[in-house]
């Protein structure tokens, strides 16, 4: 499978292998503009193209009847699928897209043969008739038959229309083993365009002819399942085949063979027991309308009921839809393995709580409340130290200098750093565990590893980030009252002295005497200093506290645009990954048309001896028999 190429699934396929390579976050938005073009130049503009069949049966019709374009439905899911195939190609094991790979190889590959035949091929265990079956619809002897066992060694093919020697290169059937039914290749009209395969024994104690049938079963149209009274309940039919398929039920058929051992009533009684069995396994049979697998009861012996099985499968190949809805099943299978690595448990992502708690952590990292806090102190501290009465601020010195402590207003211990590299860590280690709650298993080892990644150097960054704001509390802002509050304090200081220096005229008779004036301006300014003080303290809590909310903001702001840099956004990316590919895979799994047909798969058809009739009970019938 080519990387980055898309595959030419449709009419868009030359310009889609022109296109650029798959870039992420865009794959999602191309795949939605291919399909409105698509849309918009309508169907069948684009020009039909495949490959040319080569060999024997080369056909002689024009060219352009050799493969064939899948409808819309099928190219938008293996578009989506070959998107899901790219975008995840970085973030889930390469063993659990192998298989989703290997359907966009084959789907390819089989667009590019003819879409004019239809592969079937008969499988079932030793002894149960397959070549017997696989002679009676040829109408000659083809296949070996025998007492020996394993008769059949090799696949042998039965075309009944040329033009499939492509089919048949693909399946590796050699041309010796390629045969027609009738001599002149004209057969049973109803039956032109099937090319019918008989397999070896599933259950071969040989196991090349094991390993033939398992490959060959990837590869075909539709499977009929030959069955006999004695080995249809047999375990490695069931849980080695059956079981795996239940998915392919529209493309299988179960024959029930050699009913001409038993009663009438027994046929009756196996058939029911054959379709709980089925129901058990998964399979759905197609009944009242319902599409599923075909069960019939036959005698490739005597020919009892295989006109029914001709004229079904006639009706099968008819329809031209077998190779579509057989590749819908390996999507739907391969869909199915992948559901683990895209389908998350609940709502997936980060939401505003998870975002506002990141950055709480963070601004705490970065200790901005309690650089708001003391920013405010610091802001308050000077206002009063500017504005307080000067016997005050001389006071405040001289305890300052006797105590020869430190003058830092908000001293931090030695132990602690400028950023909490352990509060960091927790706060990248807590959103990357609810981005990432919830996701499959290699999406949120992505968010981990994109949170991590951005973790690394983040203490440092936000470290710079503090030191380049620098410290709020260092040259706080000076309010524009102030200078009237400190010429007020001067006024009241100067009101002090001149009513000390009067009184002191007054003793050395300097000056008139008279005690109350100069006590009146003295007092004046001993009471008026403090009151300016007191004033100016409860003036500045307003402005200190926004002051210090603003210092906090900036810090809190600054933190939070690092982290959103180095860890949400990254988290986020992978978030947005993650939705692209789950929409894709919700294309590939999207609801596939319903393949009818014809009332091929609508009944289940019973033979006995005494002529062929339809059962139709249910499945609760079936099991309450």
């Amino acid at each position: 499978m080519e990387d980055g190429r898309k595959r030419d699934f449709g009419p868009d396929g030359d310009q889609a292998r022109d296109r650029d390579r798959w870039d992420d976050g865009l794959i999602a938005r191309r795949a939605s503009e291919r399909a409105a073009a698509a849309l918009d130049e309508g169907p069948g503009k684009g020009p039909e193209k495949g490959s040319e069949d080569g060999g024997a049966d080369r056909d002689e019709d024009p060219p352009a009847s050799f493969g064939g374009h899948y409808g819309r439905p099928l190219r938008n899911r293996l578009d989506a699928l070959h998107e899901l195939v790219g975008l995840s190609r970085a973030r889930v094991e390469s063993d659990a897209l192998a298989e989703a790979g290997r359907v966009l190889d084959e789907a390819a590959a089989r667009q590019r043969l003819s879409s004019r035949h239809t592969v079937i091929a008969l499988a079932g265990p030793t002894g149960s008739g397959k070549s017997t079956l696989f002679n009676a619809l040829a109408g000659v002897s083809v296949s070996e038959t025998g007492l020996r066992r394993p008769t059949t060694a090799a696949p042998i093919a039965l075309s009944w229309s040329e033009g499939a020697a492509g089919l048949l290169d693909r399946l590796a059937i050699p041309n010796r083993l390629r045969r027609r039914p009738l001599a002149g290749g004209t057969g049973d009209t109803g039956l032109q365009g099937l090319v019918l395969v008989d397999l070896p024994d599933h259950d071969s104690a040989v196991t090349a002819h094991r390993d033939q049938v398992d490959r060959v079963l990837g590869l075909v149209d539709g499977v009929i399942w030959v069955v006999d009274p004695e080995k249809y309940a047999d375990a490695a039919l069931h849980e080695r085949y059956l079981r795996p398929l239940a998915g392919h039920a529209e493309v299988t058929f179960v024959v029930l063979n050699q009913i001409d051992r038993l009663g009438t009533d027994a046929v009756d009684l196996v058939l029911d027991d054959l379709r709980r069995l089925l129901d058990e396994d998964g399979v759905a049979l197609g009944e009242h309308g319902e599409p599923g697998a075909t069960v019939l009861a036959l005698s490739a012996l005597t020919g009892e009921g295989v006109p029914d099985l001709r004229e079904l499968v006639a009706r099968f190949v008819q329809e031209k839809t077998a190779p579509e809805r057989r590749l819908s099943a390996d999507i739907d299978a391969a869909a199915a393995k992948l559901r683990s690595a895209y389908v998350a448990e609940g709502r997936a992502g980060l939401d505003e709580r998870s975002r506002d708690a990141f950055t709480d952590r963070l601004s705490a990292a970065v200790g901005a409340q309690a650089a708001g806090e003391a920013a405010e102190r610091v802001w308050r501290r000077g206002a009063i130290r500017a504005c307080g009465t000067p016997w005050l601020r001389l006071y405040r010195w001289y305890e300052r200098k006797r105590a020869h402590g430190p003058t830092d207003p908000r001293p931090t211990p030695p132990e602690e750093e400028l950023t909490a590299r352990q509060r960091v860590e927790q706060a990248v280690r807590i959103v990357a565990d609810d981005a990432s709650r919830g996701l499959p298993a290699p999406w949120a080892q992505a968010v981990c590893e994109a949170a991590t990644r951005g973790a690394d150097g983040l203490p440092e960054a936000l470290d710079e980030l503090a030191f380049s704001l620098g410290d709020p509390a260092a040259r706080p802002p000076r309010p524009a009252w102030w200078p009237a509050a400190v010429l007020a304090q001067v006024v009241m200081t100067l009101l002090q002295i001149f009513g000390a220096l009067w009184l002191v005229g007054q003793i050395f008779g300097v000056v008139e005497p008279g005690l109350l004036p100069p006590v009146l301006v003295m007092l004046a300014g001993i009471v008026g200093g403090p009151l300016v003080e007191w004033a100016c303290e409860g003036a500045v809590k307003g402005p200190a506290r926004r002051y210090g909310q603003e210092a906090e903001r900036r810090l809190r702001e600054a933190a939070a645009a690092c982290g959103r840099a180095r860890v949400l956004d990254p988290v986020a990316a992978e978030l947005v990954r993650y939705r692209e590919v789950r929409e894709q895979y919700a294309t590939v799994v999207g609801t596939r048309p319903s393949a009818r047909v014809m009332g091929v798969s609508a009944r289940v058809v019973g033979g006995h001896r005494s002529g062929t009739r339809r059962l139709g009970a249910t499945r609760a019938g079936a099991r309450g028999r």
